[in-house]
């Protein structure tokens, strides 16, 4: 399955060790993540290499090319909060995780849309076990 994992970069990188986990997971799963190189600690430094717009294109590109997103949202993000309504706009499946007993925009909480789910993880291996099942 091609995943569009969607994280947070310039919102802070308090949680790049478990987007680390989550990408080495679906990778070891079989499956593609185009994103994988956002989960990485030169992130950063790359998106910073590229302009709005090339942005923009390649990642609206990847999402219209993917079969699910999957968002970390624990760290409040635009950009992943774009995305997410960009995939669901799109007619995608989308996914978003997060730490339990975080504060979740209620624009993602609240979204009735059938093809958007939320899963509140204890510990990255939780969250994993759950989407394995999730993808089966």
């Amino acid at each position: 399955m091609n995943i569009y994992f969607a994280c947070s970069i310039t919102g802070g990188r308090r949680d790049e060790t478990v987007y680390q986990q989550f990408v080495a997971a679906l990778l070891a799963a079989g499956h593609e993540v185009p994103t994988q190189r956002l989960a990485s600690p030169e992130a950063m430094a790359d998106e910073a290499s590229l302009g709005p717009q090339e942005i923009y294109r390649r990642d609206t590109a990847w999402i219209d090319g993917c079969d699910l997103l999957l968002a970390e949202v624990s760290t409040p993000s635009h950009g992943v909060g774009y995305e997410i309504a960009y995939a669901l706009g799109q007619g995608k499946r989308a996914i978003c995780m997060h730490r339990a007993g975080v504060k979740v925009s209620k624009m993602i909480t609240g979204n009735p849309d059938t093809n958007l789910t939320i899963f509140a993880y204890a510990t990255p291996d939780e969250a994993m076990l759950w989407l394995a099942k999730t993808l089966e």
